[in-house]
């Protein structure tokens, strides 16, 4: 059911400067990027905090997050073992978001792909909505610096996804979104099967079903300029089987 507890109502009646907003960011060798993108943050989310989920990082990146945290109290940063897959990640920042009472939480890429200069619009989507997604696929949005084989596969993965997972939205293989917690805290964490990159698409499907209200906010997806993209064919592969084996729980409506 959508968020219409006494958690909400309560945060409801907050006003929107009130409400606490979590921004999380996955990084694994991120070190070249993240201090540009930190500081864009801060600029267009003065008041936000910054999660930064570093997964052992051979590159320091957690170390430099460590450094800088000591001098900024809205920076933290949690250590993990090693590369446990971006779905945990982004998991691990849900739940930070819920443990430390947050209203908000707002996941972004760490490669700067995602600019900070969209998060005033985001935020003020989710005013009205459950999860708002950055979208390259509604009007106004799009993409930049992409080949041309990284923007098929996308469009073919978003036209496979939405009608397996009967997804209103157009974009459902993104990362830059904003999701209110307190719908968040129904959600079963340990339900979710993917732990890569079609993590993004189950999420979606599994807030659907909880009666997520979605709302789409148009941004360019620039591709990387610094280090290298992390998804390869067999991440893709994978994730296309996850996405199958859910549809067919979707359409038996199991």
């Amino acid at each position: 059911m959508p968020a219409t507890s006494a958690d909400a109502a309560s945060e409801t009646a907050l006003p929107p400067a009130a409400r606490r907003t979590l921004i999380t960011i996955a990084t694994y060798n991120e070190r070249a990027s993240l201090p540009g993108l930190i500081e864009a943050i801060f600029q267009f989310a003065p008041h936000a905090d910054v999660l930064v989920i570093d997964d052992n990082s051979p590159d320091g990146t957690g170390q430099w997050c460590d450094e800088q945290a000591d001098a900024t109290p809205r920076l933290h940063c949690l250590h993990r073992a090693g590369k446990l897959g971006l779905g945990s990640a982004v998991v691990a920042g849900m739940r930070h978001a819920i443990d430390q009472y947050y209203d908000f939480v707002i996941n972004m890429d760490a490669d700067l792909s995602h600019h900070p200069r969209y998060l005033p619009a985001i935020r003020a989507a989710a005013e009205t909505a459950d999860v708002v997604i950055g979208s390259r696929y509604v009007a106004g949005g799009g993409t930049e610096n992409w080949p041309l084989s990284r923007r098929l596969m996308s469009r073919a993965i978003n036209a496979y996804t939405r009608p397996l997972l009967g997804l209103p939205v157009r974009d459902c293989s993104g990362g830059y979104r904003c999701v209110r917690v307190a719908l968040l805290k129904q959600l079963d964490f340990g339900s979710i099967r993917s732990h890569g990159y079609a993590f993004f698409e189950e999420f979606l499907w599994r807030m659907k079903r909880l009666g997520a209200r979605f709302r789409e906010v148009p941004i360019t997806f620039v591709g990387r300029s610094e280090g290298e993209s992390k998804i390869d064919a067999r991440e893709a592969a994978v994730a296309l089987g996850v996405i199958f084996r859910l549809g067919i729980v979707n359409w038996l409506g199991i």
